[in-house]
């Protein structure tokens, strides 16, 4: 049986708003525990989704909020010392631990860890290979899968689940460090039993100084990965090459190339994606994904492929594929006003930035295509890839760009200079412009959208709730010409 707290407590979660901790919330409280949480602020979903679990949520962080005695805390890895609840931990020895640790010890010692990592891609492959395993227990209920995603995946309406009495549990791998007093990887803490690599990239640039240190993360990952293990890899990246080519299981690589052991064929692009699959040269399956984006494909396809190598047959993936309903915040409409489209994604790294763009061209041909970025990342609020976000950027027929967030806590040498990006912009012939909120955007932009645009908001935060007030000041646009 799975592992279970024989005596359930009172545990209080510091950082409850970020996407894992409010997930972790939820599942230790349907282990019978009692939860309450903290943040600095709440945004929605996952608000919204603590809402609807009955879950106290107390704003901001002060050190009252422990007055109830908690028997264990849970600590965020955005907490830092110097937070009053982190300080009153310490101080009275209030047994404490990582979001990760927890994960493990509570929901996977007893379960088979299939383990989504990667640069991109993370939180949609999971949700993807969580929802075939739910259409396969269809036929077979011993595959009906736990899952912990890094969104609220519309399948299933939650970012997570827990079963009782079966054994997959499909997550996300995080390669973001774990506390304050724990400097490693969250995936580290997961110990796999299959394994999906998408993409290895400089990322995180607060914690990571260089690629190389980004790939050992990568290699330790895959060192723990049992004899007995499988990995799926991507085949067009020679950092993923790099970060599989010591593993001590098979590695069967994914993608283009026609050496790779599951080879996409025949992609046909548009807001829905076909393509065949073939597996060591031999036809899998044709594949139907209602989703827009080569690098959608592809994470389907590595799903597919992790799915098929534990058994799942191909009928059942082509079904979940073909049925499948995102996640809140990848490529989502958040409204269609007067033919204006508003589409709000998680945009954390140039290379996701510039695939999305390109999933919407695809998605949406001959439409005006405005992008407009909050730098909220930890990555996209340095400069180390100014030059490459330039070149995402420069797809959209237009560009709006925010204040970086929280600029003052960057140091000044390391800063993203939004100016600079919209000068570049500019001078290559893509309009551009620095406004520094949400409000003067929305009080900016909304004149000037015109029936048939595409309004893609990129961030990775609340950013200021654009994706409400743009909407609005449309609809208001709209009320105004009409009465009028």
């Amino acid at each position: 049986m799975p592992y279970t707290d024989p005596k359930p407590r009172h545990i209080h979660l510091i950082g409850i708003c970020g996407t894992a901790m409010a997930s972790l919330a939820g599942m230790l409280q349907a282990q019978g525990h009692r939860i309450t949480g903290s943040d600095a602020g709440a945004y929605p979903p996952m608000s919204d989704q603590l809402a609807a679990m009955g879950i106290p949520l107390m704003q901001p962080y002060n050190e009252a909020h422990l007055a109830s005695a908690p028997g264990l805390v849970v600590v965020g890895n955005a907490i830092s010392r110097g937070n009053p609840e982190l300080e009153a931990v310490l101080d009275r020895r209030i047994p404490f631990c990582s979001m990760a640790a927890m994960i493990h010890d509570e929901f996977l010692r007893a379960r088979e860890p299939l383990v989504v990592s990667g640069t991109h891609g993370k939180t949609t492959t999971t949700s993807m290979l969580s929802w075939i395993y739910e259409v396969a227990s269809r036929n077979n209920p011993e595959l009906a899968p736990s899952f912990l995603v890094g969104g609220v995946a519309e399948n299933f309406g939650t970012s997570y689940r827990v079963q009782p009495n079966t054994r997959p549990f499909i997550l996300e791998g995080d390669e973001y460090d774990t506390a304050f007093f724990d400097k490693g990887p969250k995936f580290l803490h997961y110990f796999p039993d299959a394994l999906i690599l998408t993409h290895v990239e400089f990322d995180h640039a607060d914690i990571y100084a260089d690629l190389e240190q980004v790939k050992t993360a990568f290699k330790r990952l895959v060192n723990l990965l049992p004899r007995r293990g499988r990995i799926v890899a991507f085949d067009r990246s020679a950092n993923v090459t790099e970060c599989v080519s010591r593993a001590f299981c098979p590695v069967e690589r994914y993608g283009f190339e026609p050496s790779s052991h599951w080879q996409v064929v025949n992609f046909q692009p548009g807001s829905t994606s076909h393509w065949t699959l073939l597996r060591q040269g031999q036809h899998f399956a044709d594949l139907e994904l209602p989703m827009a984006g080569e690098h959608n494909a592809l994470n389907a396809t590595a799903a597919a492929a992790l799915a098929a190598g534990q058994g799942v047959g191909a009928a059942f993936i082509a079904e979940a594929l073909r049925t499948f309903r995102s996640v809140k915040r990848r490529l989502e409409v958040r409204a269609e006003v007067q033919g204006i489209t508003v589409i709000d994604d998680f945009a954390h790294h140039p290379t996701a930035i510039r695939e999305t763009l390109r999933a919407l061209r695809s998605a949406y041909p001959g439409r005006r295509l405005v992008a407009v970025l909050e730098p909220r990342s930890n990555t996209l609020r340095r400069n180390v890839f100014e030059q490459e976000l330039i070149e995402s950027l420069s797809s959209a027929n237009e560009v709006v760009i925010a204040n970086v967030f929280k600029q003052e806590s960057i140091p000044t040498e390391e800063r993203l200079e939004p100016q600079h990006v919209v000068a570049a912009l500019n001078q290559r012939g893509t309009p551009a412009q620095l406004l520094a909120d949400a409000d003067v955007i929305t009080a900016t932009l909304a004149p000037t959208l015109r029936e048939g645009d595409v309004v893609a908001i990129l961030s990775n935060g609340g950013f200021g709730d654009i994706y409400i007030k743009l909407p609005r000041a449309l609809e208001q646009q709209h009320a105004s010409s009409v009465a009028s």
